[in-house]
């Protein structure tokens, strides 16, 4: 019985320890797939000016993307697949704002990150483009 209750302990103690460099490592893996998502529809945003000549406003949101924005003649999409913008890792709407409130910038691609913040690009714990 004693034996039992030694195993049970050290279980315990390993679980202990193994489970937050885990979560540590899921948080530091969903962050890295939001910049990763952030570039590649950076590049589709590119891809959208190349055919139109603007990228989309903020009214037309990702949106432009998947359905021909009314005026524009030329549009070659949708840019995107599945039927609706793309979501961040953490299941929020990515902020796009056109043109950019950040200095340098055309746009604004942000995720809110882990911490669903404001929405407001350069807020802290936002993922934006660089």
């Amino acid at each position: 019985m004693l034996e039992i209750l030694v195993v049970i302990a050290i279980l315990g103690l390993l679980i202990g320890l193994v489970a937050p460099a885990a979560l540590r490592q899921l948080s530091g893996a969903r962050v890295s797939v939001a910049k990763q998502a952030i570039e590649r529809l950076g590049t589709t945003l590119d891809l959208y000016k190349l055919d139109t000549g603007s990228y989309p406003t903020t009214d037309q949101g990702l949106q432009a993307l998947l359905i021909q924005p009314t005026g524009l003649e030329v549009w070659n999409g949708p840019y995107v697949q599945g039927g609706k913008p793309p979501l961040d890792p953490w299941n929020h709407p990515f902020v796009y704002r056109a043109p950019a409130t950040r200095p340098a910038h055309d746009y604004d691609l942000c995720s809110a990150g882990p911490n669903n913040v404001s929405g407001e690009p350069g807020a802290d714990g936002m993922i934006c483009n660089p």
